[in-house]
């Protein structure tokens, strides 16, 4: 198991961007793959974005945030990133970095959660 830690949210307006950080602790930190998901108030948590820790390869992106959001991240900082440009309302939530710690595995180590406000 990992521990992990967000910041990076906040508010800002439509058009606007903000940049996530989720920082992971714990002995030999190497996580299987990383991922970004969302949940807004009564609403289903919404698989954002997934990255391969080792490669960086980019695994999964939801059709809504294609083209705005990256998801990316620092080995040396044991750190992953989710750049969200041209932030729209409908991308408010609480955003939360979660950590699948082995291949076929859960996603079973999860941040606090950060509030994403994007007014009109």
């Amino acid at each position: 198991q990992v521990q992990l830690v967000e910041s990076g949210g906040g508010l800002v307006q439509a058009g606007g961007s903000l940049r996530l950080s989720c920082a992971g602790s714990g002995r030999s930190f190497s996580p299987y793959a990383m991922a970004w998901f969302r949940q807004a108030p009564g609403k289903e948590r919404e698989f954002v974005a997934a990255i391969i820790w080792w490669s960086g390869a980019t695994t999964y992106i939801v059709n809504s945030v294609k083209g705005r959001f990256t998801i990316s991240r620092d080995n040396a900082k044991n750190t992953v990133y989710l750049q969200m440009n041209s932030l729209k309302p409908e991308d408010t939530a609480v955003y939360y970095c979660a950590a699948q710690n082995r291949f076929g595995g859960d996603y079973d180590s999860w941040g606090q959660g950060t509030q994403v406000t994007v007014s009109s």
